[in-house]
């Protein structure tokens, strides 16, 4: 199983959420935005410097700051 970090997925990559390492005073909130492990997502595009990401989740789109998309680990579907 490839893991990798969410931010190195390319425009309309899929991945499946494996882990999110991120620190516990701000996983609720990316928890109930509901990025949970098991969650199919697929990159939508970068802001023009990088940072935030789009991601489409559960039929809608989040935006995520790179930080943070680097702690989340995805595999390929």
């Amino acid at each position: 199983m490839n893991v990798q970090p969410l931010s190195s997925l390319q425009p309309g990559e899929r991945g499946v959420v494996t882990t999110i390492d991120i620190p516990p005073e701000h996983r609720g909130r990316i928890l109930e935005m509901g990025l949970l492990p098991g969650t199919t997502l697929e990159m939508v595009r970068y802001a023009p410097l990088g940072d935030p990401v789009e991601i489409r989740v559960r039929g809608y789109h989040l935006s995520l700051r790179r930080h943070e998309a680097d702690r989340v680990m995805v595999r390929q579907p």
